[in-house]
This record gives C-alpha cells, structure tokens and sequence, in this order.
C-alpha cells in the first residue's frame, strides 16, 4: 500500500465496516461518570464525540507518526498540533493529551528526551495538560512510533460536525493553502530551491510551520456563525473540500481563483514538481457558514486572513471552476504528495 491515508474506499470498506457501537454507554466501575456516545468514526470525521454527565460535550482524536531521528522529531510535536487543529475544528477546545510512544531497541535515552521534550513544548504552547501516557521498547519497530490522543470539551449547542453542512452555505478558507507542504519543501530542499530563488524567499518559505495552528481561527468562526469546520492537512485543499462534501451529503461549486495561496508557495512549488492544491495545508481551515462573507470578515478582523470560495450545493457533484474551465473532483488519493518525511513525488 502507498505511504499516508488510507484510500476512502478501504477505509470505508475494511476499517469502518467493522466499527460497531456495542454499547452507547461507556462507565468506568470505580466512577458514576457515564459517557453516552454522540458521533463515531465517519469519513471525514476526526473526532469521536461523546456526552459528559456536566451537560458538555467531550471530543477525543488521535494522531500517530513514525520519528526516524533527532532532526524528525519537531514531527512529534507537530502530532499535538494536528490534534489540536481537529478538535478546533470539532468545535472543541483542547484540554490535555495522552502519550504514547513505541521506541526501537536501539534508540538512546537522549533520543527520548528530545522527543519527549518537544511534546511537552508544544502542549504547553497550546495550554494543554499532559495527562499521561506509555513508552515501552520493542523490537517490532525501527524508529520511534508516537501516538497522541488528545480529549477537548465542548458546548453542546455549539459543537461542529459535517453534518450540519447545508446546501447553499458559503465556504470560507482562512490563511493559505499549502503551508505546512511548503515549509517542508523549503525545509528539505533548501540547496535546490537556492539555485533560482534568493535566500529570503526560501526562508520565509520555510517559515511558514509558525502558521500551522487552526485553533484561533475556529474559535472565531464559530462565534461569527459556522456550521462545519475541516482543518486542512493530509489531501490538501482537494481532499478537504471533498470530505467536508462527503460528510455532508453534498456537492460543491468552488472557484479555484479565490483559493487563497502565498507566491512563496507557488515558486516552492514549480521547483519542486509539486501539486499546491493537493499537498499538506496544515494551518488552513474549511468553513461553511450561512454567512460566509460575516465570517471572514470576523477573522480578518482579528487579523486572520480568509476568502470565500465557493458554496455547498445539493447537487453530488463537487466543481472546481478556473476560468472558462471546469473540473471534477476525484476522491482523495489515499497518499500525500508531501509524506511524513517530506519526500516529493512528481
């Protein structure tokens, strides 16, 4: 199988197909708090939801990804992010995270200790609590494996899911696409990009990671009126566009024209063979909203950047206009065109 998601077809075929709720009720023996499941695994869907006994909402996702050294482990610290992200976009916030990590029998005490680290640096960060977790050796892996669960808490009556996506709601993006992509590709091919562009472009491009976090950019929207949120990271822009759809029940009509994207982005890009639209966009988020325009201008006037782009439709087909030129489009390819260790594929 390819490196990254795996395709929506076998998701949907061998993993969700045998997701059975035994029991909506969870309870822990030693506690009277009783937990009534809301939502669960869907395509599209990040976070479980799940009814607390205080009247809110808790949200819980999970995020895993393989270290392969010293210099990867920012990666690590980037699961806290993306975590964070999901459950913005759920509508929660984020209150604390478990850990666990797997670690190959020859990594050091040192290696743990950085990894470890920079998790801890970036739950701080996003004022979340680690709660806990595991580290155990085995000789089942060859680099370090971390998982991060990470549980917010949110209001019931405010609370996102796909679901609530309506047909004629505007969809608003905020940022820019391709940010999390691009300072992986300026990170990694530095000398490459330095043989046509000045040193400035190339580090502004690499700067781009301070703009990864969606957290902000939900909370606003979601005070200004947003039904759904889908922060974009694997599949890029495309691959959002289509699972919000796909979670919805519905089609889409988007122009590419008005999809925001950096200049730093598009010579990145061209150097590197890469497709902007459907590589890693961590630090962008997918909004529909009634009132698309009332919900940029709520964020731009916090300083966050955003466009709308297109609408929600009734129709099941999911339109990317250019101009003169129209297209459809496909389900996500399964794999990034940026993976986890930042390989580019042509």
């Amino acid at each position: 199988m390819r490196t990254g998601k795996l395709p929506e077809s076998m998701l949907g075929r061998s993993v969700l197909k045998q997701v059975h709720t035994v029991n909506h009720r969870i309870s822990h023996p030693f506690s009277e708090m009783v937990l009534k499941q809301t939502k669960g695994a869907a395509v599209g869907s990040d976070c479980a939801f799940f009814a607390a006994p205080n009247g809110q909402i808790l949200a819980w996702c999970a995020q895993e990804a393989a270290v392969a050294g010293k210099a990867d482990a920012g990666e690590a610290a980037a699961l806290v992010q993306k975590c964070a992200n999901n459950l913005a976009a759920a509508g929660a916030t984020p209150v604390s995270a478990m850990i666990t990590i797997m670690l190959p029998e020859e990594c050091e005490e040192s290696d743990v200790k950085e990894l470890m680290g920079q998790i801890v640096k970036a739950c701080e960060m996003l004022q979340m609590e680690v709660a806990g977790g595991d580290a155990n050796v085995t000789f089942a892996v060859k680099c370090p494996i971390v998982t991060i669960t990470a549980i917010g808490a949110a209001n019931p009556k405010a609370y996102c899911d796909l679901s609530k996506a309506k047909a004629g709601q505007d969809l608003v993006l905020t940022k820019w696409i391709g940010l999390e992509g691009t300072a992986i590709l300026a990170r990694e091919h530095r000398e490459k990009l330095l043989k046509r562009y000045p040193a400035y472009l190339v580090d502004e491009a690499a700067g781009f990671a301070q703009y990864l976090s969606v957290v902000e950019d939900a909370k606003i929207a979601l005070e200004a009126g947003a039904c759904a949120m889908h922060d974009l990271s694997q599949g890029g822009v495309f691959g959002a566009l289509w699972e919000l759809a796909e979670g919805a029940g519905l089609g889409l009509d988007v122009d590419l024209k008005k999809i925001p994207i950096r200049q730093e982005t598009v010579e990145t890009c061209e150097v590197c063979g890469v497709n902007p639209y459907e590589m890693k966009s961590g630090g962008s988020l997918l909004i529909a909203a009634t009132d698309g325009e009332a919900v940029m201008s709520a964020l731009e006037a916090k300083g966050i950047s955003a466009a709308v782009i297109g609408k929600l439709t009734e129709s099941g087909d999911r339109v990317v206009r250019n101009g003169e030129e129209t297209r459809f489009l496909d389900r996500p390819k399964g794999a990034d065109i940026i993976y986890e260790t930042g390989n580019t594929e042509n």
